[in-house]
């Protein structure tokens, strides 16, 4: 009569195990960053300034559907962000040029490959 150890299989069977599921794992989106604090405060009351991004005013486009405009850079949306005259009526306040730059760099994170805005 020939005996079997269990030992080399209870030991192969657990690490066999995990194998499938190291397969199964889906590639995530990189974290979103959260937007500089003052950005809710002043921007928000008309811009969705993070996901979900529904915009509290239907006329103002969200910081993605900006951040995704063809053509636009971080530098291109910085400039427009610091001269104060070519905002429109509603957007009349003044940005120091750290608020600027912060927004800015903010919202290039929001660029995606292949966005389309929500209807």
């Amino acid at each position: 009569m020939t005996q079997y150890s269990l030992t080399p299989l209870a030991l192969i069977v657990p690490a066999l195990a995990a194998v499938p599921l190291a397969g199964c794992q889906t590639a995530q989106a990189p974290p979103q960053p959260d937007p500089p604090a003052f950005v809710e405060a002043a921007c928000g009351g008309c811009h969705a300034v993070e996901p979900p991004f529904l915009s509290p005013n239907p006329e103002s486009p969200s910081f993605a559907a900006i951040a995704n405009r063809e053509g636009l850079s971080e530098d291109t949306l910085a400039d427009w962000l610091a001269d104060a005259h070519n905002y429109p009526e509603m957007m009349d306040f003044d940005l120091t040029r750290e608020q600027v730059d912060e927004i800015a760099a903010y919202m290039i994170t929001l660029r995606r490959e292949g966005y389309t805005p929500d209807s």
